[in-house]
């Protein structure tokens, strides 16, 4: 990989890791409603679960999807339906995980399984493989990228969080946090229309 291309990856990783998007959105209503402390292994599971993906989708996966759109259009589908089915949860609870007996956010393994459905996820992981990940160093390349994934997961994560939880003053009653969580719930249905837009 040139000095160019690094940089190019560094700049779009960037770019899409602190973009408004379902992984931004979850953790800052996360923060919001049970604390940054308690949002830490949400923000690890994005952090170190999408540069996975990512490595994997470079090394299998992209000739899997070439081999077989219908596949690759069906998980698009499925991670999208999921997707709105969890800004519902979030708009009408107030909180995640406000409708069950034990409120709590998502665990490290729950927000790194949650990259393998979200439609943005597989489409930022494809295109950036397709153009970071040469086939004559496979191994390398791939785990290139996927280092700077980690690091702009982590700082991304953490800054959304972080602004989650400098909302909790506001949204320190019920009213308040459950417009907050609306606002956030559109914020991922409003992606996930326009992730289907653009193709």
């Amino acid at each position: 990989m040139t000095l160019d291309n690094f940089i190019a990856l560094c700049l779009l990783a960037f770019a899409a890791a602190w973009t408004p998007g379902p992984n931004n959105a979850l953790v800052a209503s996360s923060a919001a409603t049970f604390g940054f402390r308690r949002t830490l292994p949400h923000i690890f599971g994005i952090a170190i679960g999408f540069p996975l993906m990512i490595f994997l989708v470079g090394l299998v996966l992209g000739k899997l999807f070439d081999a077989s759109p219908v596949f690759r259009e069906g998980l698009r589908w499925f991670g999208a339906a999921l997707l709105l089915w969890i800004a519902w949860k979030i708009a009408t609870s107030g909180g995640l995980g406000k409708s069950s007996q034990n409120p709590r956010p998502f665990t490290f393994f729950e927000a790194a399984g949650f990259q393998w459905i979200n439609p943005k996820g597989w489409a930022m992981a494809i295109a950036v493989t397709s153009q970071f990940v040469l086939p004559d160093n496979l191994l390398k390349t791939a785990f290139i990228v996927s280092l700077v994934f980690v690091a702009c997961g982590l700082s991304s994560a953490s800054g959304w969080a972080g602004f989650g939880k400098l909302l909790t003053r506001w949204v320190n009653n019920e009213n308040r946090l459950k417009w907050f969580n609306r606002v956030m719930a559109a914020m991922i249905a409003a992606c996930v229309v326009l992730l289907f837009m653009d193709t």
